[in-house]
């Protein structure tokens, strides 16, 4: 059934579909956040996101996450927020944004008169493109060209019983449907690893797996920062072990295809595991600082939609791509019904099983690219966060397939 599933969508020049047609307002340094906020704020309910880096200092890590941000599926026009003196590359990133054929315009608030007139110009290019991108014509989209990941957030008890679980039958459907799916993190696989090996593609993929998730182990002992909360210990879990089997389990049964790293898209559909744990020394704080920068990692990758698996209960939503909260605790979903999509605590008190779970999930999924709205975004959740890391470009081994887009 999923696989003959089709609905609305927008088609890119580059031959991708978008499930949303969001013009994204991006500030390129802290400085500039006020005035793109300025710019979006009469806008919020009409697809106008605000997504930016706040760091004065250029860092790749954070042009490659803003130019895969800029040109994803689900984005059909941008503007740039400059101050002027900041060493983002403003000219290189406007550039990108061009050759994927999208409305792009660059404002800089040290040559455009300040801040009441920046805001204005921008308001003016805003209303502009929303009414273009209104009159759009609107293509097909199938199961077969959709790209959904999944992370979990304020995990508890339930979290590897109902949640994590059902997310991964669901993702078993969904692969078998044609999608591509993508689920992280290596800082929550640890223990898992000789798992992961078993279900890779290939032997020379089953080892990149294991050392992506040695590396995590590393990266959290350098840092004295494993990524196990008080929160967690709160609800129930006991040790990373633990709360890696909840985590791991998102992943389904099927072969994992390839492991990726922020800004990686895959071009071959299949199951993908991310690798959010930075390269080289540990630095630039700490590990699995929250989950709205591994919410941007999956959509940076092309994810269209994320599946967030909570027990204790989040709020967060995303620029760019809508979140779909499930939630594994029966008592959480009680208290915060309004902020979540699927009750999957329904397994523990006998009201539906995994498999009833998986197949509402998909159907949600589904429905949200068709253009329904998630709890998140109906209620205005459209947090991002972009900070400094550093990755390496993946080896051969890593994808049997090219990448839609060469490492920058």
């Amino acid at each position: 059934m999923l696989a003959n599933t089709e609905w609305p969508a927008y088609e890119r020049a580059d031959g991708r579909k978008g499930i949303r047609n969001v013009v994204a307002v991006v500030y390129l340094v802290e400085c500039a956040h006020h005035v793109a906020r300025e710019i979006a704020a009469p806008y919020g309910e009409q697809g106008v996101h605000v997504v930016g880096f706040p760091g004065c200092y250029s860092n790749d890590y954070a042009f490659r996450m803003l130019s895969r941000l800029c040109t994803h599926p689900n984005v059909g026009a941008v503007l740039l927020v400059s101050l002027g003196c900041e060493s983002f590359s403003r000219q290189e990133l406007q550039a990108v944004v061009a050759e994927s054929g999208r409305p792009v315009q660059t404002l800089v608030i040290q040559d455009r008169g300040g801040t009441r007139s920046t805001v204005a110009l921008g308001r003016s290019w805003v209303e502009t493109q929303l009414a273009s991108l209104a009159a759009a014509e609107r293509t097909t989209m199938s199961i077969g060209e959709l790209t959904v990941g999944t992370i979990c957030g304020g995990s508890d008890g339930t979290s590897g019983l109902t949640a994590n679980p059902a997310v991964g039958r669901s993702f078993d459907l969904l692969v078998g449907a044609g999608a591509t799916c993508v689920f992280e993190e290596t800082l929550e696989m640890v223990g898992c690893e000789a798992y992961l090996a078993e279900r890779a593609a290939t032997p020379e993929l089953a080892g990149e797996l294991c050392a992506a998730v040695a590396k995590a182990a590393r990266y959290s002992v350098a840092m004295g920062y494993p990524s196990f909360a008080a929160g967690n210990a709160t609800g129930g879990l006991t040790t990373i072990e633990e709360k890696s089997l909840g985590a791991y389990s998102k992943s389904g049964r099927g072969p994992v295809s390839g492991l990726l790293k922020p800004g990686d898209v895959p071009d071959v559909s299949g199951l993908y595991l991310l690798d959010v744990v930075p390269d080289g020394d540990a630095r630039w704080g700490f590990p699995n600082i929250n989950d709205s920068v591994e919410i941007a990692e999956l959509i940076s990758c092309g994810s269209h939609v994320v599946l967030f698996t909570t027990g204790r209960g989040s709020v967060v939503g995303s620029a760019i791509a809508p979140v779909i909260k499930v939630c594994a605790n029966p008592e959480t979903y009680a208290r915060l019904s309004e902020d979540m999509d699927v009750d999957a605590g329904r397994i523990l008190t006998g009201g539906a099983s995994l498999d009833d779970v998986a197949e509402e999930i998909c159907d949600l999924v589904v429905e949200v690219a068709g253009g329904r709205l998630s709890a998140s975004e109906s209620l205005g959740h459209r947090e991002f966060v972009l900070g400094y890391k550093s990755f390496e470009p993946i080896g051969p081994a890593c994808h049997p397939a090219p990448l839609a887009m060469a490492r920058g």
